[in-house]
């Protein structure tokens, strides 16, 4: 049986149980055997990460022991997935370069408030293949982004009088890349459980947890 851990914590604006629940009964019902944890120290459970396949990841902001970092790195490397959305994978542990090499990004900034902003799919890969381009109306994530990932879906920066000179900028919404033997998976969208509803947003998510399992 496919197993998954689901780590969840931190400011609690993303609605990490909220969220994370809803996807852990789409992995049950694709046959996932799943855990759930409120603690990082999961992370230095090596009997536990072993017998995983999917670490989804809910933990905005907040801080990591370095224990616990090289203990998910270490898992991911050996083939565990790694994979998640938003502020809950790429706006945690702002003082850990070491988890930003590992998810290849780091949320920076969003223009005030929900705006509009179209998602253009980019390439066949699995995780977006047969998806057209489609509207959100949510945070719009500027990102600072590994050049060594695959990027799956993009947006165009809308023009924002905080951040000059952006507007037009082609931005990564979804990618993955390799960490060891290990698959990441990461989108930028799903600020609040109303992004769920878009069909779309919630493909792109389903597809990403299931390619990033091991």
């Amino acid at each position: 049986m496919t197993t998954a851990l689901v780590v969840r914590g931190g400011w609690t604006g993303h609605s990490p149980v909220e969220a994370t629940d809803r996807y852990a009964e789409i992995l049950r019902r694709d046959g996932y055997r799943v855990t759930t944890s409120d603690s990082l120290d999961s992370y230095l459970d090596d009997e536990l990460l072993r017998g995983t396949d999917l670490i989804v990841q809910c933990w905005t902001m907040g801080t990591i022991e370095a224990d616990q970092l090289a203990g998910l790195s270490a898992a991911i490397r050996a083939g565990t997935g790694f994979a998640g959305w938003h502020g809950g994978m790429i706006d945690a542990f702002r003082a850990a370069p070491g988890y930003h090499l590992v998810t290849g990004g780091q949320f920076v900034h969003h223009p005030k408030g929900f705006v509009d902003y179209q998602v253009r799919p980019v390439g066949n890969h699995p995780v977006v293949a047969g998806l057209g381009t489609f509207g959100v109306h949510t945070e719009q994530y500027y990102v600072h982004v590994d050049p060594s990932v695959d990027v799956h879906a993009v947006t165009d920066f809308i023009d924002d009088p905080d951040l000059p000179g952006a507007a037009g900028t082609t931005m990564p919404v979804a990618w993955t890349r390799q960490w060891g033997a290990g698959r990441v998976f990461v989108t930028t969208l799903g600020h609040r459980m109303a992004d769920f509803d878009v069909p779309e947003t919630d493909a792109l998510i389903t597809r990403g947890l299931a390619w990033a399992s091991r």
